[in-house]
């Protein structure tokens, strides 16, 4: 039984029920290709089957290490970049306390991050942070080489070697990596680092669900086998049927595609909780890094309401119509708080005294929905009953497995990014790397 629905009654004043029709028959020929791995990239399709591979002596690994860190750590620096960071970025944002940040260190170390950027101010502060507080690292890079993850890799790694020693430090460091090549697979070998697999065929963005999600979830402190579980009874449901009526992926990448092919090539996605904003940045790259090619494909945009639609709530009612929403709403929250009765009612809220934060949220949702309706807005709509762990392991895979749908639809291979490569050659060119020395000259030319 899976708790995430969907809800596309909103779609019908914008689409034909023969345009979506039609899509279903495309659903079940792009979902044979996905289970029998004979369309593009299919190579890459591991990750449909890691909620029903990952068993429980890998589980019972993870917990161990991340009893073991947290008894050695105040904090974990999670060094990485694009899926190898976001995934892991978007679960512990949405599981942990609002202002976890600013509250005493409870049992569990504190999660950070580095490998995202090239911030020298960025990393600088965390050197900061980190001279005063007790740390280790789990670095996750299948090469070892990707520019940003490795440049912090080896500062943070020398850091903590000065301040443990080396022996120290390989108690406090965990390489997320290729199996058998790779540099930084070949200097775990050599110092004796703990690893964890990154399968071959599971590309960064569809990683949440290996140890490169799970370590990091696990060491917060929060339930890695309801994640897993969550995950695995959306993908029985993914993968038994393409039927539109029983599979909620198969309606999302249809309801989608046909609002595409009608004009609508921007699709935002909206949120009424504040703790799924990063949800919404893995989303971004899971889509967009899937489908951006060949001068197609739905971009993807995000915005957190209410707070967005104090900003870009004016462009969304009365913009260009070229867009189209995907709202995830929350039914429950986690905590309840009433509004107080004010004697003088100076702000004129006493007519909601004493009704739940969550009760004019969801007014403000539904209020929303229709205005936007009205203002030619088409909406997705899909609802979870409250956010834990179990749930965010629905959303995972749903996501995943509507974008390769999604993606074959678009006739696009979902699971490669080569435009990715286009900005690293130049970036090589100008930092001087050999090899490259032809390309720098031009690039020079051009930059003068």
């Amino acid at each position: 039984m899976v708790h995430t629905s969907l809800d596309i009654t909103h779609l019908l004043p914008f689409v034909k029920q023969a345009e979506l029709d039609q899509l279903q028959q495309e659903m079940h020929r792009y979902h044979q290709a996905l289970l029998e791995k004979t369309g593009s990239g299919n190579d890459f399709l591991g990750w449909m089957s890691l909620p029903e591979d990952t068993d429980d002596a890998l589980l019972d690994r993870i917990e161990a290490d991340a009893k073991r860190i947290s008894a050695l750590a105040e904090y974990v620096v999670v060094i990485g970049i694009g899926g190898s960071y976001l995934g892991t970025k978007a679960i512990l944002e949405a599981m942990k306390h609002h202002f976890s940040d600013h509250m005493p260190q409870g049992r569990h170390p504190k999660i950070v991050y580095a490998g995202q950027n090239i911030s020298e101010d960025y990393l600088t502060d965390l050197l900061e942070l980190l001279e005063h507080h007790t740390y280790a690292i789990v670095v996750i890079s299948k090469s070892g080489t990707t520019t940003e993850p490795a440049i912090a890799f080896r500062v943070l790694r020398q850091h903590l070697e000065k301040k443990v020693g080396k022996a120290g430090a390989k108690e406090r460091i965990i390489a997320i990596t290729d199996v058998a090549r790779g540099a930084l697979k070949g200097m775990a070998d050599r110092e004796a680092y703990p690893t964890y697999v990154i399968p071959d065929d599971v590309g960064g963005r569809f990683s949440v669900l290996t140890p490169v999600g799970l370590l990091p979830i696990a060491l917060a402190g929060f339930n890695i086998r309801e994640f897993v579980a969550g995950a695995l009874a959306m993908q029985k449901i993914a993968l038994a049927t393409p039927l539109t009526e029983e599979n909620p992926c198969a309606v999302y990448a249809a309801a989608r595609n046909v609002l595409y092919r009608n004009g609508k090539p921007i699709e935002v996605l909206v949120n009424y909780e504040p703790r799924l904003s990063f949800f919404t940045e893995w989303w971004k790259q899971l889509y967009g890094e899937s489908e951006g090619k060949q001068q197609r494909g739905i971009f993807p945009a995000g915005v957190n309401f209410t707070t967005d639609l104090h900003s870009m709530g004016q462009y969304l009612q009365d913009g260009l119509r070229v867009l189209f929403e995907t709202v995830i709403l929350v039914e429950n929250p986690d905590k309840q708080l009433t509004i107080p009765h004010e004697e003088q009612d100076f702000d004129g809220l006493n007519f909601l005294s004493g009704k739940p934060l969550h009760y004019v949220n969801h007014q403000a949702a539904k209020g929303t929905l229709l205005a936007h309706l009205d203002g030619g807005v088409p909406v997705i709509l899909i609802k979870i009953p409250r956010v834990n762990e179990r749930i965010l392991g629905e959303l995972v895979y749903f996501f995943e497995f509507a974008c390769a749908l999604s993606g074959y639809v678009l006739e696009v291979n979902p699971f490669d990014q080569p435009g990715v490569e286009d900005y690293k050659k130049n970036m090589f060119a100008l930092l001087g790397k050999a090899g490259y020395e032809e390309q720098a000259e031009i690039l020079k030319k051009r930059l003068h």
